[in-house]
């Protein structure tokens, strides 16, 4: 390979897309560029009270051509000629509504203000009875449809949240011909996908969250979908058998997207899939090693060669794909459905009054009260008896999906203020953490050791030691601030014939690890105390919430 190839990973999160111009041959940042979604700040077409989170596809694709341009406007003209590929991950299930020919209904004029027609979000969590009924509806099935995503579908994925948009709205339903991943619409986006059936879809997206396995020769039967809801029929067939491993081109860029970005017109674009399942490889995962992308919620990744896990299913987790991750190795995914969500809703909750009599006063602390919180959290003493929280603020993600689950503070008395409360919510998101490492364990899959990725494993050194320290194993954080879009940039290269296989690509375009928590002995052993009361309150608060459902 020659020294003059370029590739762009391109990430999209909860709030903003990042895109990152990276020399395919060394992995050094040419450019990078962050655009956050207007629509989305603004708050339109989300009900945060009914747990309906929206997201326009306008926000996706003004963000994508902004940031691509803005990296090139940097890189300068020589560098943009010799772009070689773009990859792409999404946040996820993050799926839409489209017509036959791909289009997302938002984009059409009858339905671009209707938040059903829009991306319902990771975290849109409207779909708990869907999810629930599928659930149930699964177990009077001979064959188990949902043993490759843990035993239980959650509210967060595909087939729920397809359900309930096809309940509620008539209008949507009458225009929708199939259902689609943000992480397989951009690559269809920027090739110039014309038809939904050309759509090519990952086996990310299509394994952990919409059931897809080689078992069953594709997704579950028409019969399957259809006897829980005739409103059903058909969509499995029209998503396709075929999945592909995101080494794989998805195409070439379109004439249209070439002439919007600048861009050579044989630009390869990569299969989409997740960002934690890139951030992963961005990341250098290991065998064994638990990859935790730790941001607004965590998103947890394992890889195991295919023979040693051969016939193991593991309980409650987010499924586990051959190739989700990296080819030819099992992806087996885990997480929370708030982490650095619970924090901000702390931070929130502390701020209001000066929310409500003094907003520029607010606007400009904003930023400084995680940092404060966390210094004087993190002068405390750990004591067995302290403020005791459960990190379920918006619901529980793994193990064992259940999103009506909710969070508790508990222990507090006239003593307890601020920064002792923000640390015992410190401590359930670290023991929330340590239960899927548990969980892991318990069946039959080692934990060899811990890699920290994203916002919070970079800015918070308190919360990364007490990581540590609860989880009794050291904890290395990648160099790497963006770890997802570099992730993204080594699969383009590889899609692109740069490189082998994406092996190679990570040892190539990899950049090392910067810091190791080590755990406190003492500290480790309190822990274990702590997680153990963390345990029976979770225990407590699970059975009195689901005996009132």
């Amino acid at each position: 390979m020659q020294l003059d190839n370029f590739v762009i990973g391109v990430d999209y999160g909860t709030d903003s897309v990042r895109s990152l111009l990276v020399n395919a041959a060394d992995g050094s940042e040419i450019a990078s560029s962050v655009f956050y979604y207007p629509r989305w700040r603004d708050g339109l077409y989300c009900n945060p009270a009914e747990n309906v989170f929206r997201q326009h596809p306008k926000d996706y694709i003004e963000g994508l051509e902004y940031t691509i341009k803005n990296c090139l406007a940097q890189a300068g003209p020589i560098v943009t000629k010799a772009v070689r590929a773009i990859s792409v991950d999404t946040t996820g299930s993050t799926p839409v509504a489209v017509d036959e020919t791909g289009t997302p209904l938002g984009l059409l004029p009858a339905f671009e203000h209707n938040p059903n027609a829009l991306f319902v979000l990771w975290k849109d969590h409207s779909s708990v009875k869907e999810a629930a009924a599928i659930n149930g509806h699964a177990a009077r099935f001979d064959v188990n449809y949902l043993q490759f995503v843990g035993g239980i579908y959650s509210s967060e994925w595909f087939w729920a949240k397809l359900l309930r948009i096809l309940r509620i709205d008539e209008s949507v339903r009458n225009a929708t011909h199939s259902w689609v991943e943000h992480c397989d619409w951009i690559p269809f986006l920027l090739t110039g996908g014309s038809s939904a059936a050309a759509l090519k879809r990952g086996v990310c997206g299509a394994g952990h969250k919409a059931l897809w396995a080689k078992e069953f020769n594709g997704y579950p039967p028409d019969e399957f979908f259809t006897s829980l809801d005739p409103l059903l029929k058909g969509f499995a067939a029209r998503l396709g058998k075929q999945t592909y491993t995101s080494d794989q081109p998805a195409g070439r860029l379109s004439s249209e997207w070439a002439g919007r970005l600048g861009l050579p017109a044989d630009v390869v674009v990569g299969i989409g899939a997740f960002d934690a399942h890139m951030g992963a490889v961005g990341g250098q995962i290991e065998p064994y090693h638990l990859s935790k992308v730790m941001g607004t919620s965590t998103c947890d990744m394992l890889v195991a060669p295919l023979r040693e896990v051969e016939g193991l299913l593991v309980k409650g987790i987010c499924g586990q794909v051959p190739g989700s991750v990296i080819p030819g190795m099992m992806g087996m995914e885990a997480g929370q459905s708030a982490f650095g969500d619970a924090y901000a809703w702390f931070r929130n909750l502390i701020s209001w009054p000066l929310q409500q009599f003094s907003p520029e006063i607010a606007n400009a602390a904003i930023d400084k009260i995680i940092p404060e919180l966390s210094r004087q959290a993190a002068a405390l003493p750990p004591d067995p008896g302290a403020e005791l929280s459960l990190d379920w603020f918006n619901g529980r993600r793994t193990p064992d999906a259940n999103q009506l689950l909710k969070g508790a503070i508990t222990g507090i008395d006239l003593a307890s203020d601020a920064p002792r409360i923000f640390r015992s919510i410190v401590e359930a998101t670290c023991f929330g953490a340590r239960t899927i490492v548990d969980r892991f364990i318990a069946e039959g899959v080692p934990v060899k050791g811990l890699i920290g990725l994203g916002g919070v494993a970079k800015k918070s050194p308190f919360i990364m030691q007490m990581m540590a320290d609860v989880m009794n194993r050291p904890l290395r954080i990648h160099s790497s601030e963006q770890t997802c879009a570099l992730g993204a940039a080594m699969f383009a290269a590889t899609a692109a014939g740069l490189y082998p296989n994406v092996e190679t690509a990570m040892a190539a375009i990899g950049q090392g690890f910067d810091a190791t928590y080590t755990p406190d002995p003492a500290r480790a052993a309190l822990y274990e105390l702590r997680l153990r009361r963390y345990g029976q309150l979770g225990h407590y608060i699970e059975h009195t919430t689901m005996a009132t459902e």
